[in-house]
């Protein structure tokens, strides 16, 4: 059974940093891209970061650009994201996802999700 588990959320005030891991077990994931995607109250899933199987290629959206690094450890089955100059709108759940059909920024596109870890933002 395939399984991801994210880990690394909690409380921090804005300008402060967070590392989160989503940890992968049940099959190999280092030959398939992974990604987060996060979900605020109210709101809907939104693509945050993607990452290609070999860690050469990163993909951000644009509000975390600059702020956010993703990257992996294969020998770990392991995918990071790394979170600085947090901001109050970054709150929300963070998810991890794995092995996309087809474009990596469309949930739809993923079978392979965790079950979340909350991020909150204090100003």
């Amino acid at each position: 059974q395939v399984q991801l588990v994210e880990s690394g959320g909690g409380l921090v005030q804005a300008g402060g940093s967070l590392r989160l891991s989503c940890a992968a077990s049940g099959r190999t994931f280092s030959s398939v891209a992974m990604s987060w995607f996060r979900q605020a109250p109210g709101k809907e899933r939104e693509f945050v970061a993607a990452i290609n199987w070999s860690g050469s290629g990163t993909y951000y959206a644009d509000s975390v650009k600059g702020r956010f690094t993703i990257s992996r450890d294969n020998a770990k089955n392991t995918v990071y994201l790394q979170m600085d100059s947090l901001k109050p709108e970054d709150t929300a759940v963070y998810y991890c996802a794995a092995d996309p059909r087809g474009a990596y920024y469309y949930q739809t596109e993923y079978d392979y999700w965790g079950q979340g870890t909350q991020v909150t933002v204090s100003l």
